[in-house]
Formats: structure tokens, sequence, C-alpha cells
């Protein structure tokens, strides 16, 4: 992914130098379970530990003459490494072995900062909607004025979408953070099952139950599904920004640096650009999902068309969701929000959002519900053509209507607030 949509943290664990330290990590944890069985001799295990991380650099200089990456990184790594030792390196092992186990970890890292800044976000979310929870503003279907709502309300259904997101990384967390050290078709053949159960206890990781030779795919499938539906709930979030930032509407606004510019031609534009970034990054992420579930079947007990996939899909996924997902915490924390405007929005239709209250009176008080739906619909259609008041044209008819207020929509409104509460109340306990 380029620099712009990377964060260091995320990037830093798929970097070339930070692979090969995984890779240098696995093999000497590996080198230890079979000292333990009696396979490595001791004095090989202390050269092992003691070699050095090869470089990225070094790696590629012998991939050039080699053309096997997995084969290049155990010559540059035995380099430092006496050769009677050097021969115990790799024991009973296939290249994936090392390449999935070590993928095993670096994706557990992974999930764990992806799913640290998608809690932030969560805990940002529901902070902002118990904040705003009587700020009133017009709720809108179909992109209509509907009924009176809050803005609160909005943000809490954003918070308890983005805590599913939680859980569902959560889950794929667990299914991908795994490794095997199987062998050529994952029989153990040539390597004991302890070496296994050794090195992945170490990394703090599970094992496949059946390998072939490789981690199933769609465990990776499922975690790249998983991060594609959170880019589509941030969309969410970056859709409703934008569309209350029109000009027209300006209900909110797009936190600014001193150093903001909206446009080169039109000095007073103040575009919401983050929010249109965040909606093509989710654009990225589904195309991603869709390429990684194109790598759940390979041939027999594997084939390599899933890692040139991988080098790119999963990885990009990964780092554009962390970048996603943290702008995005960044823009609700610092929104700008407007409630003279979102009251105004709810007034400036003469009280057409009240016609469903209005319907709701008429039939409790025995109007024939065709009849009184006719009604309502008559004066509110007058309202739009005339310009004139709708509660003024529904007293002109006879119609008797009590006060014509947000409140009216909102006497039962706070069950929703006691379990945005505890949503609240759990992040900040966390």
């Amino acid at each position: 992914m380029i620099s712009r949509y990377s964060l260091p943290e995320m990037a830093e664990l798929w970097s070339d130098q930070a692979r090969y330290a995984t890779w240098t990590k696995v093999e000497v944890l590996a080198s230890q379970a079979q000292a333990l069985l009696g396979r490595v001799p001791d004095d090989a295990l202390a050269d092992i530990r003691r070699a050095a991380v090869p470089s990225a650099a070094r790696v590629a200089e012998i991939e050039r003459e080699r053309d096997h990456e997995i084969l290049s990184f155990l010559a540059a790594f035995c380099e430092d490494i006496p050769e009677d030792s050097a021969r115990w390196v790799h024991l009973g092992m296939t290249s994936y072995d090392l390449v999935d186990t070590a993928l095993g970890y670096t994706l557990a890292r992974a999930c764990d900062l992806l799913i640290g800044v998608v809690t932030r976000l969560r805990n940002v979310l529901a902070d902002k909607a118990v904040e705003h929870w009587a700020t009133v503003c017009i709720g809108r279907t179909h992109g209509m004025h509907a009924e009176p709502t809050t803005f609160g309300h909005k943000l809490a259904g954003f918070a308890f979408a983005i805590d599913r997101c939680v859980k569902r990384l959560a889950a794929a967390r667990e299914e991908v953070a795994v490794g095997t050290i199987s062998g050529s078709v994952g029989t153990y053949a040539l390597i004991d099952p302890f070496v296994e159960e050794y090195v992945c206890a170490e990394l703090g990781i599970g094992a496949e139950q059946a390998p072939s030779q490789v981690v199933a795919r769609d465990r990776h499938a499922q975690l790249v599904q998983a991060v594609a539906t959170l880019g589509a709930c941030v969309e969410q979030i970056a859709i409703e920004v934008r569309l209350l930032s029109r000009s027209e509407v300006r209900e909110v606004e797009e936190p600014r640096t001193v150093a903001y510019q909206g446009s080169s031609a039109m000095p007073h534009k103040r575009n919401p650009t983050t929010s249109e970034r965040l909606v093509g990054l989710a654009r990225l992420l589904r195309g991603y999902a869709g390429t990684m579930v194109e790598n759940v079947a390979l041939w027999h007990e594997r084939d390599l068309s899933h890692s040139s996939v991988e080098r790119v899909a999963m990885v990009d996924a990964l780092i554009v969701a962390h970048y996603q997902a943290t702008a995005a915490a960044d823009l609700v924390a610092g929104l700008d929000v407007f409630p003279d405007r979102m009251r105004a929005a709810i007034d400036q239709t003469n009280g057409l959002a009240y016609s469903s209250a209005v319907l709701a009176d008429l039939l409790e008080n025995g109007t024939e519900r065709e009849h009184a739906y006719r009604a309502v619909q008559a004066a509110a259609n007058s309202a739009v053509s005339g310009g004139d008041d709708f509660g003024t044209l529904l007293r002109a008819e006879g119609i008797d209507i009590g006060p014509l207020r947000p409140e009216r929509f909102l006497v039962r409104h706070d069950v929703i607030l006691k379990r945005l509460e505890t949503l609240r109340d759990k992040g900040h306990q966390a």
C-alpha cells in the first residue's frame, strides 16, 4: 500500500525486514523444540540462537541467483551459523511450515492493532452519541424529510454497527492466528507433531487441525470479509457526514486544520474530503475481499496461486482498514455539530414533519383510516405547493391538533439511550 494510506505501526509489520525477523523467530523456536526431542545438538542450538536476522538486501541478493525466497532466506540466515550447526536449521520442515506459521503470528498482531483502533472508533461514536442524545434533527428516509429524531440516535446506530465489527474481527483473529509445522503434505512424516505444538504455543497461536501443506485459506478470506464489512460500516458514517455537510444542509462539518484549503480555484470551499476518502477506501476493501475468496480453492495439497494475491490483497486490506478506522475515529471526535441548523431543518417544511403524529391522533380519536390519511395528505400537499403552514391548513379544515413539537416523537426514545450507555460504559471499562 502507498505510504499516503499507511500508518507506520501497521505497515512495519509487513515490511520485508519484519517478515525475515519473524521467520528467524520461527526457525529458532523449531530448533529449540527439536533440541528438546534430542534431534538437534545443544551446541548447534546455541549457534542457531546467536544468529542474526538476515537483512532484506542480502536475501534479495541471493534470491536473484536462486529464484526462491525461502531458500534464499535460509541461505542468508545460515551464513551467520557455523556449517556443522547450520545443517540442523529447518530440520524436517517444508517452506510453508515456516511461511504460514510466521504469517499466523503476524496476522494475530495485525488484528490486535486493527481491533484496537476500531474499538477506539466505537468508543468515540458512543461518547458523541450520548453527548448529542437530545440534539433534535430531522430523520430522513429515501433522502426526504421523515420524522424528528436526534443526532445522538444516528450516531448510536453507527456505534453499535462498529461494535459488531469489533466482534467479527475478534472472531476472524481467532480463526486466522494459526500455524502448521507438519511437512510437505501435512502428514508429520519427517517431523514430530511436538515441534508444531511447541512453536505455536510459544508464538501464542493455534495450529491447523488437518493441515495439507498450508493453513486453509478460508481463514484468511474470513478475515478480509470482516475487514470489508468494517469498511462498509465506516463508509456509512462517512456518507452521512457528507450528506449533512452540503451547503444547503450544513448540520455538521468535518474538523479542519489551520492549513486547510478546499479548492485551488474557489477559496470559500469547505469540502468533506476526509469523508470522501473514507468512502473510496471502502471500495478498495470490498475488492480485496472478493479477491481473497478466490484464494480458498487450491490444487490438491497446495499450489502457489494464493501467494502473490496475499502479498497484495491481504496486506493492503489490513493497512487500509487500519488507516480508515483511525481517520474515522479522528473525524468523529472532532466533528462540528450545528444544533440550530438541525432544528431549522425540521421547521423549514412548515410542520410537515409532524404529519404522522396528526394521523395517529385522528385514528385514536375514531376517524376512519382512509379518510384520516387523505385529509392529512391533502393538507400536506397544499403546504408543499402553496408554502402555507401545515398546522394552519389542518385547523382550517376543522382538524383539531395539539402542539406540533419534535418531543412528541421522542417520548420512548430513552430505551435506546440505556442500551447506548451500556455500550459506552463497556468501552470505558475496557
